[in-house]
């Protein structure tokens, strides 16, 4: 069976040096899908969106055409696109905007078209000054070029198109701190209810929150119609996907990928195996905040949502974090955890002080003041942030911030209990003044 072809990075393989431009890109086919869904009409488009069951790719994987329906019917509504690409390992959004920033544009024009949008925003990340230059220049050229703007193409519909930087804050991925953002409030997660974004978004209006990944795919599915996007691939995972890959391989980088593979496959084929002739020992399948998987029990698992899903982990933003038989496993979790704890927002007491205390824990482990209660305490601790230590979790907080700082101690204490005993032993071993404080 012949390979699919590329849709997310096609163009910029064939135009390395050009794919940015409005030039090649409209010499590649680029606003025809937007003239076709002009004459389609809003509910046209929605279904070809439905049919392709195109599913988010910013990290929960819902179904987007199945997400716009939900979409209340007070007007004004807005449309945002969320390029706040903060989780670890992650940096696919970064290509797309860098390297096709008007396949992003037409795909945003399109699904606001299909969601009766007349003015939408493109949030980009703080810390993606070159990425952000790109988009507002594609987005200059598209309006000089008659895309956006009053009256498109003579359609008789406007869109105005806003690009944002963001303030630098790994919780403004989570969609309602992003819309606090974008209002100019302290970038913090609203509760839902009340506050889901479809009904109470951006400016208390209806708003559909979509990846940028996402939107990248919509120009493709109205060329090729939305069967032809879900033919390829699983049944439950269709399409292409950009993945991340990072860490101990030979060939880090993005890759543009038909899910259905296996890890082995990603790991050994695509991304060249582990670097040095090392062993494999762990990896994150998707970005920081998702459990990790290990060799024995998942190197033959497919790279599919409903796959990943049952293996208690979950796909998320595509991100994949490889680390080889040298990794300290116990330094890797402290890590993970430090970043959530400093990248918390405060709002909730069990994220604020329990990915906090977590990270205490394992600094001091690892700073050889290792205690025998501390693997009791790590999973007390845990369980308290999220109830059960389950994947999904069961939260105690309004976003998954503070349970994605769980999900590497659970890992840890799960598949690398011997590694904590060991940092536990050391610590025993060390005389402890009197008076010493650790």
């Amino acid at each position: 069976m012949s390979e699919p072809p590329l849709i997310l990075t096609a163009r910029m393989h064939a135009h390395p040096e050009t794919s940015h431009t409005i030039a090649t890109f409209e010499a590649t086919g680029g606003y025809t899908a937007l003239r076709t869904a002009l004459d389609m009409g809003r509910e046209a488009i929605v279904e070809e969106v439905k049919a392709a069951n195109l599913r988010g790719r910013g990290g929960a994987g819902f179904p987007a055409g199945v997400k716009w329906g939900f979409l209340a019917p007070a007007r004004p509504a807005y449309l945002v696109v969320n390029g706040d690409e903060s989780e670890p390992g992650t940096f696919k959004d970064r290509q797309l905007m860098e390297r096709d920033p008007h396949q992003l544009v037409e795909g945003t024009i399109i699904s606001s078209l299909a969601n009766e949008v007349n003015h939408a925003f493109i949030y980009i990340r703080g810390e993606y000054p070159k990425p952000a230059r790109r988009v507002q220049a594609a987005v200059d050229e598209a309006y000089s070029a008659g895309y956006l703007g009053t009256n498109i193409l003579g359609s008789g519909y406007d869109l105005e198109l806003t690009v944002h930087l963001g303030g630098g804050a790994y919780i403004c991925g989570e969609e309602t701190a992003l819309l606090n953002s974008l209002e100019g409030r302290r970038g913090e997660p609203r509760l839902k209810p009340p506050f889901f974004p479809a009904v109470r978004g951006l400016y208390m209006a209806p708003t559909i929150v979509n990846n940028i990944e996402t939107l990248c795919n919509i120009a493709w599915i109205i060329n090729n119609g939305g069967n032809a996007y879900s033919a390829i691939g699983p049944e439950d995972s269709p399409g292409r996907r950009m993945c991340s890959i990072s860490g101990h391989v030979n060939r880090p980088g993005n890759y543009e990928i038909v899910e259905g593979i296996t890890w082995r496959e990603l790991i050994y084929e695509v991304a060249g195996g582990i670097r040095d002739g090392n062993e494999l020992k762990a990896w994150v399948p998707g970005g920081a905040s998702a459990p990790w998987f290990v060799p024995g029990e998942h190197l033959d698992t497919e790279v599919t949502k409903a796959a990943i899903d049952s293996n208690g982990s979950m796909t998320g933003s595509g991100a994949v974090i490889v680390m080889d038989h040298t990794t300290d496993m116990v330094a890797a979790a402290e890590r993970l955890v430090r970043f959530f704890a400093h990248e918390s927002c405060g709002q909730c007491t069990p994220c604020r002080e329990g990915t906090t205390w977590l990270d205490m824990i394992l600094r001091r482990m690892l700073a050889g003041h290792g205690r025998a209660t501390d693997p009791d305490v790590l999973y007390d601790v845990s369980d308290n942030i999220s109830p059960g230590v389950t994947w999904p979790p069961k939260m105690t907080t309004i976003c998954p911030l503070g349970p994605s700082a769980v999900s590497p101690v659970a890992s840890l204490l799960k598949h690398f209990p011997e590694e904590v005993a060991a940092a536990v032993e050391r610590g025993t071993q060390v005389p402890v003044s009197i008076g010493m404080r650790v």
